[in-house]
C-alpha cells in the first residue's frame, strides 16, 4: 500500500515530493547535453537507484554527480555500466 503525501518513518520528505523530483531529474538528464535516455532513475524506498549503460566513465560522473545535485539530501546508489569503445592499442595478429 502506498500512501502519497506523507511523511515517512523518521521524517524526511514525502514519497509523492521524491517522484516528482525524480520525474523533473530525468527530464533534465534527457533534455541535457548529456542526453542521456538510457539511464533510469527509480526510487527504491528513501533511496535513488541509477541503472543503465552510459558511453564513457566521464559521462557517468557527470551523470552522478547532476542526479546528485537534483536530488540533494536524498541517497543515491549508482550501477550504472561503462561501454567505452577506444581504439586498440596495438594490431591484432591473425594466424
Amino acid at each position: 500500500m502506498t500512501t502519497h503525501g506523507s511523511q515517512p518513518p523518521g521524517g524526511g520528505e514525502p514519497e509523492q515530493n521524491l517522484e516528482y523530483r525524480i520525474a523533473h531529474l530525468q527530464d533534465r538528464l534527457a533534455s541535457g547535453e548529456l542526453g542521456e535516455l538510457g539511464v533510469r532513475v527509480e526510487a527504491r524506498g528513501r533511496t535513488v537507484l541509477l541503472t543503465g549503460t552510459v558511453p564513457s566513465a566521464p559521462c557517468r560522473d557527470e551523470i552522478v554527480r547532476t542526479v546528485q545535485e537534483e536530488l540533494d539530501g536524498v541517497p543515491v546508489h549508482s550501477d550504472l555500466v561503462v561501454t567505452e569503445t577506444s581504439s586498440p592499442d596495438h594490431a591484432e595478429e591473425l594466424a
